[in-house]
């Protein structure tokens, strides 16, 4: 991604200086067999379950052919007797919910990755019929969709909100799910960001940027807005929605000049005021998530996420709940949600680092507890690496949170690492199950995963020390000093580093071998940017309103003073420093990260006779959500490594990989230089 945003689970203590690791124990010392890469990057066999409100239904997703679809089945019979109630045969879906009754099943689906969402709905009573699609809420090209509210009120008639007069606002609907008829409620002609809801329906609520980079809180009054409450660009304040009372509103917020940590409070909309409900209770990250109650409205559990993910129990209820959960299942991290509207029954799914988890069906009056299916269940989990959670020190004594996975029966000395940056950047990593990190290590490499300064959770000064420090400042030193602390400590080996990210992470791969080329050994970059400028000017227009943003957290192309600085960073006008070998991965259609980013990358290293590989896939965005692009991918990427690093790497493939490979493989000599990609604006 690249921009736009009780019982306590035991944690993993993470040591400073000396590392500490914890190595499994392994019958010899050598790697665990070779995992097929069709096991951690082919469809899942079932995803996705969401109950239905009414707790007649539980929908999820399947393939067919190759193609993530819906399908349904009765509650409490087998997968066997559900249907598909989609026939998606080009493009998968992978976004979907209930209308508030459950009459509907309401999905996005968007054209090869370009991010122009549509809704749709379909029943989830009859099986799909290839002579009756589902029917497209949205039919308006070029236009994206979002939904503001599915109001309890009006099950039939939600809120939401299409860019379709003016690309760069969403316009406010309300939109009838029986006839597809579309009222216009608000004209967004005041530049508003986001909309909120109140538990019945009603706009009660605008989010509006300022030129300063903040952001106001406004009170909807007829046709007009009174603001409630500003927040400046280094803090948060975003709401979350409505209190029980109908009145009062969740707030994530940090604002105030002593308050660092983003705690939940409670804002009165009338008189401004707010009310602090919670902060992280041991004090070290930001609030995370609130589950509410479709059936009281109250507030359930708060969620944060440390090394390891921690929840905390508002009822007494979800806290006999969450205790007896916590007994059944000691060892993973917990996911609730889905509940039916009853509070009946809710999901439960299970994970951790080894594991890409189990959802069960959990009836809270009987507490009956039904494995419902097991995510991946090709992967043998005893094969798989643990990832430990870490501390260190960056060059000017901030402390770095990380994970380290490392590879499963080698000891950890002098081992080839891959750095894996995060996406965002104002993002975070956080303990769990990772494909990439566990395909890596499975292939002998430890997989080295900082939340650099910049990163989202660990308080505001943590994030904003990352403002314009791009490639050459915090938020990659922070990266080159992990990779160091990792020589010190004997674990990696120094001439066999690389680095590999997607998104953002894929910048940062350039950045890496731009700036730091005697560091890394090799690099892939994923759908990275290579050149600040024009990925400043090629910026969606449905992200206007971050454009202030980014002037001030990445820097200002238009400001004459801060051109240098931004070119400096720019990894493409640093290209004849890039020594290591590139791997270059793109998709046609990304709308944030356009393919003119890879194109110009590629151009200059080759005219500088330097190595560099490049795949493009026509046929998707920001990210591959095919399953034939994500595997060809992932065996481009392992071969790559292991040719520059000495890894292993699953070296057969089918003929229609072969293909797809071929398919995606772009002649470098072939590539043009994007006009103007060279110079900078003035």
């Amino acid at each position: 991604m690249l921009f736009p945003k009780n019982t306590v689970l035991s944690l993993t203590q993470a040591q400073n200086n000396p590392l500490q690791l914890q190595t499994p124990p392994c019958p010899a010392q050598s790697l665990v067999s070779l995992i097929e890469r069709e096991k951690f990057f082919g469809n899942p066999e079932i995803t996705g379950a969401q109950l239905s409100p009414d707790s007649r239904y539980l929908a999820f997703i399947k393939p067919i052919d190759g193609i993530l679809n819906l399908w349904v089945k009765p509650l409490n019979q087998p997968f066997s007797n559900g249907w598909a109630v989609t026939q998606a045969t080009d493009r998968s879906i992978f976004r979907y919910f209930w209308s508030r009754d459950g009459r509907y099943l309401l999905y996005f689906q968007d054209q090869q990755g370009n991010e122009n969402f549509h809704l749709y709905a379909i029943s989830p009573d009859t099986p799909a019929d290839p002579a009756r699609s589902p029917r497209n809420l949205t039919p308006l090209d070029g236009v994206r969709a979002t939904v503001i509210a599915l109001p309890e009120a009006t099950p039939d008639r939600l809120l939401i909100g299409l860019n379709d007069r003016d690309r760069r606002y969403y316009d406010v609907y309300r939109l009838n799910l029986h006839t597809g008829k579309r009222d216009r409620l608000y004209t967004n002609n005041h530049e508003i960001e986001s909309w909120i809801a109140d538990w019945d329906g009603n706009l009660r609520l605008a989010v509006r940027p300022l030129n300063n980079g903040g952001s106001e809180l406004l009170r909807i009054e007829g046709s007009g807005f009174v603001p409630i409450l500003r927040c400046t660009l280094e803090e948060t304040c975003r709401p979350l929605g409505f209190h029980r009372d109908n009145q009062r509103v969740y707030l994530a917020s940090n604002q105030g000049e002593t308050v660092d940590l983003t705690r939940l409070v409670l804002l009165n909309p009338q008189t401004g005021t707010l009310e602090l409900v919670e902060s992280d209770p041991q004090g070290e990250v930001d609030f995370g998530r609130a589950l509410f109650s479709a059936k009281t409205r109250e507030l359930l559990a708060t969620f944060y996420v440390g090394d390891r993910l921690r929840i905390y129990p508002k009822t007494k209820e979800f806290a006999r709940d969450l205790a007896y959960l916590r007994q059944q299942f000691p060892e993973g991290d917990l996911g609730i949600d889905s509940m039916t509207d009853d509070g009946r029954y809710c999901l439960v799914g299970v994970y951790s680092d080894i594991d890409p988890g189990s959802v069960y069906l959990f009836e809270r009056t009987t507490r009956n507890l039904k494995k419902l299916y097991q995510l991946l269940p090709q992967l043998d989990r005893a094969e798989l690496a643990p990832m430990q959670p870490l501390r260190y020190q960056a060059r000017d004594g901030a402390e770095i949170p990380a994970y380290l996975t490392l590879p499963k029966g080698l000891p950890p000395r002098n081992l080839p690492v891959i750095v894996l940056p995060h996406g965002g950047p104002w993002a975070r990593d956080t303990w769990g199950y990772d494909a990439f990190a566990q395909f890596l290590a499975n292939r002998g490499y430890a997989v080295f995963q900082p939340n650099f300064r910049g990163s989202t959770g660990y308080g505001k000064a943590f994030l904003n020390a990352g403002n314009r420090q791009w490639g050459t400042g915090v938020m990659q030193q922070d990266l080159t000093d992990g990779v160091k602390y990792l020589i010190e400590q004997g674990v990696a080996d120094p001439k066999r580093v690389g680095i590999f990210g997607i998104s953002y992470g894929g910048y940062a791969t350039l950045a890496g071998l731009a700036f730091t080329p005697d560091l890394y050994a090799v690099g892939v970059s994923f759908v990275g940017p290579s050149n600040l400028f024009t990925l400043y000017e090629s910026l969606p227009p449905y992200w206007e309103a971050f454009r202030t943003e980014f002037k001030l957290r990445v820097g200002n192309p238009e400001d004459p003073s801060q051109v240098e600085q931004l070119r400096q960073q720019s990894p493409l006008f640093s290209a004849h420093k890039i020594q290591a070998p590139l791997m270059v991965i793109q998709g046609a259609n990304d709308p944030r990260v356009k393919q003119a980013e890879s194109d110009q990358i590629v151009a200059a290293l080759r005219d500088l006779n330097r190595r560099v590989e490049y795949l493009l896939a026509e046929d998707e965005g920001h990210g591959f959500a095919g399953e034939t692009n994500r595997i060809a991918a992932a065996a481009a990427i392992e071969r790559f490594f292991a040719e520059h690093l000495g890894g292993r790497w699953q070296q057969s493939l089918s003929d229609p990989l072969k293909e797809r490979l071929k398919a995606l493989s772009v002649d470098i000599n072939q590539v043009a230089v994007p006009k103007h990609s060279r110079t900078p604006s003035p």
